[in-house]
């Protein structure tokens, strides 16, 4: 897939996916699936294997994405396992962990985005 808006968009999209999936373990509504937490199978992850990395495989942004991606996966795959362990309001509380990641991510993305249109 070529990068356009679109294809960003989409890694977007994935982003809020994963917490929304990570906020609906935190509240008991689903099992925390392994792959969830895994960044080869992460919708996200796997955006950034397919579609980022082969565009934009020399790029530091791209190496500091996949670096934040992992550290978000991680902390949802600790606040799952604290949530499991009965200190549910600790893990809610501590979701703003995983917003401030997304925040970084979204900002990387924006970078990677507007560098694209400007080589375009």
């Amino acid at each position: 897939m070529a990068l356009t808006s679109f294809a960003f968009q989409q890694a977007r999209v994935k982003l809020v996916l994963f917490k929304s999936r990570l906020r609906s373990v935190l509240y008991g509504v689903r099992e925390a699936e392994p792959e969830l937490f895994s960044i080869r199978d992460n919708p996200l992850g796997q955006w950034i294997q397919a579609t980022l990395k082969p565009a934009l495989r020399a790029s530091t942004d791209v190496r500091d994405l996949e670096h934040l991606v992992q550290q978000m996966l991680q902390t949802g795959q600790d606040l799952a396992t604290r949530y499991s362990r009965g200190q549910i309001e600790e893990s809610r509380a501590d979701l703003e962990l995983v917003n401030a990641f997304a925040t970084q991510i979204e900002v990387v993305l924006t970078r990677l985005e507007a560098g694209v249109k400007l080589a375009a």
